[in-house]
């Protein structure tokens, strides 16, 4: 298993299984929409359509769409919010992401020839496997002006992302005052753009890139490194464009959305903070093994940025909160009492992982009897705890719990996350965080209903889900996992010890024993990327 970002790494070729496309399994049976859920439904079918609805309405067409029009009545103009752009064969396009094919085909489409050129920077294998899925409407059409160029194999910068990264770098070089230039940002952009800061090789800022990565650094310090050892982040995009319009489209897939985080804000100028890189570096104990390059760069004075930045406009077009209401909106239809707690879950995957036990068993115990008021007061104790050291952004938790107290023992609970959790690396195993999650949420639930500390858990049907909304986890063909408190002792009786897998990081594996497809989320390649889902669902058992 990869750690932190590097978890995302994978060959794309590897996408092609189970489901055909996400996007067409978003269409709801009319028995869904009822609003007195079916038995015959099983969670495990509510959940994988919960998730296919939130990667539904993030997908980058649609989003696209949403976001601009191209107006024509009098003189030509693009349209972007409150903002309007003339056109008139001055506009040009530039994009880097998991995504941006999709956005790119539909831009291409909106802007006909008002388009004059065009450079995209995609994942290694992305155009065949969309193919291959029938997804073309999120390929280019023949005689496109827009160039593809696919790299970052395994989601690590390569050649190939640095020969995309001189072709944009040299594209914004030419733009004059009056030219428009469109940028398509979505997750995984920074491994797709990664032209390093002279003397600095590529080479080299991978060898600092996955060091960090390898030992638990979080997105926003990696991101941090990435600009100040990168000509093209930290706005570095943006100053090579100047004095030409700039107008970013991005698909968020950073936790609350900071522009200048997501890809490492190519367009969105920053300091390099020489200081902060180096605290960060301080930080994992890596300041020993900086090459010498990276040294050189790190001591140099940050490059100033233009006195007036008006010529760029960074527009955030989609996001894990629209994915997560969506989902809401889904499990309402199905007759569930639906919160969101957070769409920025973050930390350490066996801490999150503590707190999903602890919130499902407090749900459990929403209905208990006097007599388990001490238990119900003690797993509350023990959840705000861990919130508290979680620290996870806009976590509403005790309104939420209010709102579950008031709820009877037939009332079926929906609750709803998003973000991103890393995991520090131990073994040499496969998986991915969200699989990983969910098998140490199992282990939590088995410990609690073994010992009967939480007997009410055998009340319950209990589901978890976790899943990455580009469609793999880690470098395999799985988006995620679903468990259940069952699943341990499951694996118990047929020989497979839970925490030994842990140990390795093998999650992957460890679902892969089982047979009934009902463990691992399978979607195939999904052509979005807005961060991790996770969905609990909670119904009493059949009396």
């Amino acid at each position: 298993m990869l750690a932190a970002k590097r978890q995302r790494g994978r060959d794309m070729t590897a996408a092609l299984r189970a489901l055909l496309t996400i996007h067409r399994a978003t269409t709801i049976p009319a028995c869904w929409g009822q609003a007195s859920h079916p038995r015959s439904m099983s969670l495990w079918e509510d959940g994988l359509h919960l998730f296919r609805s939130a990667v539904g309405v993030v997908l980058p067409a649609p989003l696209l769409r949403r976001a601009m029009a191209l107006k024509t009545d009098g003189s030509a103009r693009l349209v972007v919010g409150d903002r309007a752009y003339p056109v008139r064969r001055n506009l040009y396009l530039v994009g880097f992401g998991k995504a941006v094919l999709g956005m790119a085909a539909a831009a291409e489409e909106i802007l006909g020839h008002h388009l004059t050129q065009g450079v995209v920077s995609v994942p290694h294998g992305i155009q065949a496997c969309l193919q291959q899925a029938g997804m073309e409407e999120m390929l280019l059409k023949p005689h496109s002006r827009i160039q593809v160029i696919e790299g970052a194999k395994h989601n690590l910068p390569d050649r190939e992302a640095l020969k995309a990264a001189s072709l944009i770098r040299e594209l914004a070089e030419g733009l004059m005052a009056d030219d428009l230039l469109l940028v398509l940002i979505s997750g995984g952009g920074s491994a797709l753009l990664p032209a390093p800061t002279p003397p600095v090789l590529l080479d080299e800022k991978e060898k600092v890139t996955k060091l960090l990565a390898s030992r638990g650094a979080t997105i926003q310090e990696l991101n941090t490194v990435r600009k100040a050892l990168s000509l093209l982040k930290g706005g570095g995009l943006a100053r090579a464009a100047y004095p030409a319009q700039v107008l970013s489209l991005i698909l968020s897939d950073v936790i609350g959305n900071p522009v200048d985080v997501i890809a490492s804000g190519p367009t969105v100028y920053s300091p390099r903070r020489a200081q902060g890189c180096l605290q960060i570096l301080a930080k994992y104990s890596l300041l020993g093994t900086l090459p010498k390059s990276v040294e050189t760069v790190l001591s140099a004075s940050d490059p100033s940025a233009p006195e007036d930045d008006s010529h760029v406009c960074n527009v955030v077009i989609g996001s894990n909160s629209l994915a997560l209401e969506e989902a809401k909106r889904q499990a309402e239809d199905l007759g569930y009492r639906t919160l969101i707690l957070s769409a920025a879950v973050c930390g350490e995957v066996s801490r999150v992982a503590k707190f999903y036990s602890q919130l499902i068993q407090l749900v459990c115990l929403r209905v208990a009897g006097p007599d388990e008021a001490p238990r119900r007061d003690q797993v509350r104790g023990h959840l705000l705890k861990l919130a508290a050291e979680l620290a996870i952004p806009d976590l509403a938790l005790e309104d939420s719990l209010n709102a579950l107290q008031g709820l009877g023992s037939e009332q079926l609970v929906c609750l709803l996350a998003g973000g991103e959790t890393t995991v520090q690396v131990q073994g040499d195993g496969k998986g991915g965080r969200n699989q990983e999650l969910a098998l140490r949420v199992a282990l939590e639930l088995h410990q609690a209903k073994a010992t009967g500390a939480c007997f009410f858990l055998r009340k319950y049907e209990v589901l978890f889900l976790s899943g990455g909304t580009d469609g793999q986890d880690g470098p395999t063909e799985a988006a995620g996992a679903f468990c259940s408190p069952e699943l341990v002792g499951k694996a118990a009786r047929e020989g497979l010890d839970v925490e030994t897998f842990l140990s390795d990081n093998d999650s992957y594996t460890f679902f892969s024993k089982f047979q009934s497809g009902h463990h691992h989320l399978l979607t195939g390649l999904t052509g979005t990327n807005v961060m991790d889902i996770q969905v609990v669902l909670v119904r009493a058992r059949d009396r």
